[in-house]
């Protein structure tokens, strides 16, 4: 098969507004047989961004089907951008990208990269070695035709249409130009497809993970790629992403997917966290056999390798945060996809990963849904519907710390892309102050982008003194990581289009301290917006500033809260036995009510069985 190699220009980051369509059910929902539960498997995102080798997948692939395989993990996912030679972490290869593409302009995983790949072999060799493991093998694509099919105008296979006859530079990604949109209407569209499915199909693809295709969501293409699908031959369980998909289109998708993504990029923070209890209680209702609302990732374990977030890390979730995350993903049916290299699994993320009863809750449980969440102490139920018995999550979602704004020095409102110059200007007195406190937050809605930038921050006094010259105390944030002179995805600071060289970026919510030296009593910054959160399709994003003199942290709530159920709540009468899931040990016999103590940030995952 012959290969070109070719270079291109990449520009990141935004989204474009969705077209008008038409709801077509697909031939056959045979698909939703593919994948009846929740999909279980790893994925290279977390660990290596946009670039992991075939080494690497390898020896992930040994792990699981060593440890994980007897508990149901099966898939291995290659994520973005296969098909570049010399990609990087910390934000996509942008200026001389080397893509690896066959004469029909297909995408071809790179031989540097996947050397069993050479000579046109593709995926096909990592995925027979994948398969003698007993496993799985997915791929990650972006929807559309290559940017370098159209500029070489290949032919497409089965069609007497060229790459230059099917696409349009209407609804492109923003945030990754490697393809252009298909044009469903056009002769040799569906034939591009086809064509992309029977080359996949000939490698032995099991999954396929396809980007740029929920937010906003495309009705044609998906349309299109669920009958190139399910005409290639071969079951192939279908992922879509970003999120969130559109509720609104919920019929249409799980008609179409086996999983969609419902929220944005999931990292190892509590804010986000957080957010995915309203996420997951408005999805419930679209729980089904071969369809699932999917929460993204699990970050857990050794993440951040070559990542787009943050350095080579252990996971920043606390145990019991872990513990929180994987409750709720099992009793939400969540598809579970592994984002930590898991040959540097520590005893405990392995147990937590394996335990055999958190993924019969998220394998076989039904009628899965939010009981109540009242001040941030959140249940939810399920049922059992082999035994009768109800599954009980408990989950103590308050906030560790508060930020008292009354406290405030100087406070922003909310600042939008709406809002002139998209900033406003700082200029306060500090005289005697020891301690200045940064802060950002936003208005709580969920996976908006939030980049927050403090612009030419200066202390004024015997001197002028750059406040990014400072080293801080320190800067916690909720997403993301707080960095200096750059922004949070390490582009140039730009705030409304114009672009500074000093500054400090990060992300809500945030508190970033410095201790002051002596001798300055005024401070002054732009705080304002990056382009990053206000390009087309975040137009939610939100940020609100405020500094500080003194500590803005409120007192600490308590450590452990009771959370009451009534067991009419259940739907359950007379005496109950509650069984721990997590520790697999008998709790005991409860009557009218159960009220565990549940820690801040942790969580309980109960069997409650009738007794006879």
């Amino acid at each position: 098969m012959k290969l070109f190699v070719t270079t291109s220009l990449l520009i990141l980051f935004g989204i474009f507004g969705a077209s008008s369509h038409t709801l077509a059910p697909p031939d056959s929902l045979a698909f939703l047989k593919w994948a009846p539960t929740p999909v279980l498997g790893w994925n290279s995102w977390d660990c290596f961004g946009p670039t992991v080798v075939e080494s690497e997948v390898k020896a992930n692939a040994d792990y699981m089907s060593a440890n994980m395989k007897k508990s149901g993990w099966q898939y291995i996912v290659v994520d973005i951008r296969w098909y570049v030679e010399n990609d990087k972490a910390h934000g996509y290869n942008e200026k001389d990208a080397i893509y690896v593409m066959d004469e029909y302009g297909r995408l071809m995983p790179s031989p540097v990269r996947f050397p069993s790949s050479a000579n046109g072999k593709g995926f096909k060799p990592l995925a027979d070695y994948i398969h003698s493991k007993g496993l799985k093998f997915g791929i990650h694509m972006m929807r559309g035709i290559p940017v370098e099919a159209v500029k070489k105008n290949t032919p497409i296979l089965g069609s007497k249409a060229k790459a230059a006859d099917i696409y349009s530079l209407e609804g492109q990604c923003p945030w990754l130009k490697d393809m252009y949109t298909v044009v469903t209407e056009k002769d040799g569209a569906q034939a591009y497809y086809n064509s992309i499915f029977k080359l996949y199909a000939s490698w032995g693809l099991d999954f396929v993970k396809i980007d740029d295709l929920s937010v906003p969501y495309h009705f044609k293409e998906i349309e299109m790629i669920r009958r190139a699908i399910d005409n290639c031959g071969r079951p192939i369980v279908l992922s879509t992403s970003p999120g969130e998909t559109p509720i609104q289109d919920a019929k249409h998708v799980e008609s179409h997917a086996n999983m969609w993504r419902i929220v944005g990029d999931f990292w190892d923070n509590w804010p986000q966290l957080k957010e995915h209890f309203a996420v997951c209680n408005r999805w419930s209702p679209f729980i089904g056999t071969g369809h699932f609302p999917d929460a993204d990732m699990l970050p857990l374990g050794r993440i951040g390798i070559r990542a787009e977030r943050g350095d080579n890390r252990m996971s920043a979730f606390t145990k019991d945060e872990q513990i929180t995350l994987m409750s709720l993903f099992a009793i939400f049916r969540s598809p579970l996809m592994f984002g930590g290299n898991l040959p540097d699994n520590d005893e405990f993320t392995l147990s937590l990963i394996t335990n055999p009863d958190m993924l019969y809750v998220n394998q076989h449980s039904s009628n899965n849904k939010q009981l109540f969440n009242k001040n941030d102490l959140v249940a939810w139920t399920a049922d059992d519907p082999k035994t009768g018995d109800k599954f009980l999550a408990l989950f103590n979602a308050s906030d560790q710390v508060k930020v008292y704004e009354n406290n405030a020095a100087w406070k922003s409102g909310f600042i939008t892309k709406n809002t002139p110059n998209q900033s406003v200007d700082i200029d306060i007195d500090i005289k005697g102050a020891k301690k200045l406190y940064l802060v950002t937050s936003d208005n709580g809605e969920a996976f908006q982008k939030h980049n927050a930038d403090w612009i030419e921050p200066v202390l004024i006094g015997k001197d002028t003194l750059k406040l990014s010259d400072l080293k801080w105390e320190k800067a916690p944030t909720g997403r993301q990581r707080t960095i200096i002179n750059k922004s949070v995805n390490n582009k140039p600071l730009i705030v409304n289009n114009k672009e500074y060289a000093t500054g400090i970026s990060t992300n809500t919510s945030s508190v970033i301290v410095y201790n002051l030296p002596e001798g300055y009593n005024r401070f002054k910054a732009k705080a304002g917006l990056d382009n990053e959160a206000v390009v087309p399709g975040s137009e939610g994003s939100n940020v609100k500033f405020m500094v500080f003199t003194q500590d803005p942290i409120g007192p600490v709530p308590a450590d452990s809260t009771n959370i009451a159920v009534k067991l009419d709540q259940l739907g359950l009468k007379g005496t109950v036995t509650v069984t721990d899931l997590w520790s697999h040990k008998r709790v005991g016999n409860f009557t009218n009510e159960f009220s565990p103590m549940i820690k801040r940030h942790g969580a309980g995952l109960y069997r409650i069985t009738v007794k006879k």
